[in-house]
């Protein structure tokens, strides 16, 4: 399987192929979560942690991972476009990561951004659990706000 792999280049670089280990211990060390379809009516911020944390295994991966990010990524998109209103300026502004050489398309920039992002906020309302009864949008912009504060120079 390995040279099969390493013949056609799925893995370009050991820089893929350590980025690629360490998104598989994350799944090992985090606790396995289960989706249910109750959880897609995301009526707190319970709701989308529990699809952002389900397991690769879980029936509803596959959806549960695609609505987490399509979720949170558009609720960012709305808070950005929202404070391009005049007289109005942004308050999150997230930073370029600085990427590995091997990373050689801005699609792949993006999303190692966003899952940076995102896998962030998870862990935030983890370790602060006094919030997973809010709304998503409330969580997300304190988490935003905390970590991505626009600073005034």
């Amino acid at each position: 399987m390995g040279n099969y792999m390493k013949k056609n280049g799925i893995f370009r670089s050991p820089v893929t192929l350590l980025m690629m280990v360490m998104i598989g211990i994350s799944y090992l060390m985090a606790p396995v979560q289960a989706a249910t379809e109750n959880n897609f009516m995301v009526k707190n911020t319970q709701d989308i942690v529990e699809l952002c944390s389900v397991s690769p295994e879980d029936k509803l991966y596959t959806q549960a991972i695609h609505f987490c990010h399509g979720y949170l990524v558009g609720v960012y998109h709305y808070q950005n476009e929202l404070y391009k209103s005049p007289g109005l300026s942004p308050i999150i502004c997230i930073p370029k990561l600085h990427h590995p050489a091997s990373v050689n398309s801005e699609i792949e920039r993006v999303e190692l951004s966003r899952n940076h992002t995102i896998s962030g906020y998870i862990q935030w309302v983890k370790e602060h659990p006094e919030y997973l009864k809010e709304s998503i949008v409330d969580s997300l912009m304190k988490y935003l706000v905390d970590n991505y504060s626009c600073k005034d120079d």
